[in-house]
């Protein structure tokens, strides 16, 4: 049985994570145009933006342990939950290293590298010659196998070739260990240092000169390695991203691009999907979406959990198998349900627990903005709110800003009491009569109201409390009056709002922090491109690589 690394071993790791603790900030600092020095028009003006240090998230953490020691457990779990900041819970500029999150990095840490020294199957996916070591084997060939095991390891944690130095100081301190205790043990050690080490941790790029001469810099070829393999596989870069790097590929538009374009046809690009839309919609606790079992007594937390997996069963079919449009997709004639629910929805023809492709009439559902977990996850009590569902729609969907109250003005918007009146129409009245609240109200309202014929769980209803439901709303930006959901979400996928907010939301996502001003020319570009493309999700996700801020660095400040 392995013995205790010994009590220096603790320090380095408490050190280790320190360090990583003071991993925030720039390189550099962005040289675009936010005043206007510049035009975007500009022939050759490249506008680069910010690069902060990223902090792997737990989602980047799980997926990288996972492919780098075959620890599927998802130990990330463990830390503590993230700021959200740009919405996606990688927000550089929102990632601090408390010290809890500190003494959590050591735990899991020790307990990953304790799995993947537990076996003999376990030290032999860290390297074959790891699991032949015995008591009997002679010091020279442990020395061997312990240095290419720990190289190989640490190239895959770091990302790129190790520097100067770097191995000797990793074999050094497994032979500190292996000193005191066994082969295995000392292993166990070096992979604990090296998860905490701020090159596992962080994604910190120098960058290299650009070949034309300017003071910008371009990310090396394993630093845009990174970058592609996190923002397209949520992971690691795999042995031919690691080749592309070290042959110079991924130092031109056109190399970047071809691995994006093959990384995209790759079934690793769908969890990252999942994961994006986990975050900007409203469906990843819908697992745990409470109502009165009395008043929807066929609605429980497993329902909740499919209608989860029916948005993200949809999206990813939608972007890989269907038209890939982010139009059609707010107003695509089908959904994907199993058998329990499509009982739920009133569904006929469907059995058994497999999700399967139905068709919708297009009477009461269609599209996205109209599924089950849409509607029931945007309503937070046991009556529905056009405030809460509008302005999911409106802020989330279309990136219409709209100020929290505060003051008096927030007195004024309380919710109102739900046995006011009969329907939430009357209820919500004073949003539109008193001109306080209408400034902001008449933006959201007029959707949510469109979409009272579902009720807090999602399902569809005629009445409210006996009264006919009136589902008369509009759209911002459009002129068209909407007389029932359906027209609704068709208005909404004919407004330019959300091709552009959509865009906006990849490039947070893609870029690990909220757009500035920097951004103005480069977010620009990307727009044009998404909406030449037909709104096209594989096309933007390509053109965000090829964008002036995913392939260049700021200049550094002299």
């Amino acid at each position: 049985m392995p013995t205790a690394p010994p009590a220096g071993w603790k320090f380095l790791a408490s050190f280790l994570a320190a360090a990583a603790a003071g991993c925030v900030g720039d390189i550099g600092e962005p040289n675009g145009p936010a005043s206007g020095a510049l035009s975007c028009d500009d022939e050759g003006a490249i506008f680069p933006g910010r690069a902060p240090i990223r902090r792997l998230t737990r989602f980047e953490y799980n997926n990288t342990v996972r492919d780098l020691l075959g620890d599927d457990t998802e130990p990330a779990n463990a830390f503590p939950s993230e700021e959200i900041g740009n919405g996606f819970g990688n927000d550089a500029d929102a990632q601090s290293v408390s010290s809890l999150l500190a003494e959590t990095y050591g735990s899991v840490a020790e307990d990953v590298a304790l799995r993947a020294t537990a076996s003999p199957d376990a030290m032999a996916r860290l390297d074959a010659c790891a699991a032949s070591i015995t008591a009997a084997t002679d010091a020279q060939t442990e020395l061997a196998c312990a240095t290419t095991t720990i190289e190989r390891l640490a190239t895959g944690a770091f990302r790129r070739p190790l520097a100067e130095g770097e191995l000797d100081e990793l074999v050094a301190l497994q032979q500190t260990i292996r000193a005191e205790a066994d082969f295995r043990t000392s292993l166990a050690a070096v992979i604990e240092a090296v998860l905490q080490s701020p090159d596992f941790l962080y994604r910190v790029e120098f960058g290299e000169p650009d070949r034309d001469g300017s003071k910008l810099l371009r990310p090396t070829g394993y630093e845009m390695a990174t970058r592609l393999s996190y923002f397209l596989w949520g992971t690691q870069p795999d042995a031919l991203l690691l080749e592309a790097a070290a042959s110079g590929e991924l130092s031109t538009k056109e190399g970047v691009y071809a691995h994006a374009s093959r990384m995209l046809d790759d079934p690793r690009s769908r969890p990252v999907v999942r994961f994006f839309f986990d975050n900007l919609l409203p469906i990843a606790n819908l697992s745990r979406l409470e109502r009165d079992e009395a008043l929807f007594p066929t609605f429980s937390a497993a329902t909740g959990a499919l209608m989860r997996e029916e948005t993200q069963r949809f999206l990813e079919h939608e972007i890989f198998e269907g038209s890939g449009s982010w139009r059609a997709a707010l107003t695509a004639p089908y959904t994907f349900v199993n058998g329990p629910l499509a009982a739920f929805y009133g569904i006929e023809g469907v059995e058994g627990d497999e999700f399967q492709k139905v068709s919708l009439d297009g009477t009461e559902r269609s599209g996205l903005l109209l599924q089950g977990g849409m509607l029931a996850g945007t309503i937070h009590s046991n009556t529905t709110n056009p405030v809460t569902r509008g302005s999911f729609i409106v802020q989330k969907i279309m990136c219409y800003e709209i100020p929290v109250p505060t003051g008096e003005i927030a007195e004024k918007v309380k919710p109102p009491d739900p046995y006011s009146g009969a329907t939430a129409r009357e209820r919500f009245l004073q949003h539109s009569a008193d001109p306080v609240c209408a400034s902001c109200h008449s933006l959201m309202d007029p959707v949510g109201l469109a979409l009272e014929n579902f009720d807090p769980v999602g399902l569809w209803r005629d009445t409210e409390n006996g009264v006919t439901i009136d589902a008369s709303g509009k759209v911002p930006g459009s002129i068209a009056a909407v007389t029932n959901p359906v027209e609704l979400v068709t208005e909404i996928a004919k407004t330019e709002a959300i091709e552009v907010c959509f865009a906006d939301n990849w490039l947070n996502f893609a870029y690990g922090r909220t757009l500035g001003a920097e951004d103005e020319c480069t977010s620009e570009r990307v727009h044009e491109a998404f909406a030449a493309s037909g709104s096209d999700i594989r096309s933007l996700l390509l053109e965000i690589t090829q964008s002036d801020a995913f392939l260049y660095l700021p200049a550094r400040e002299e």
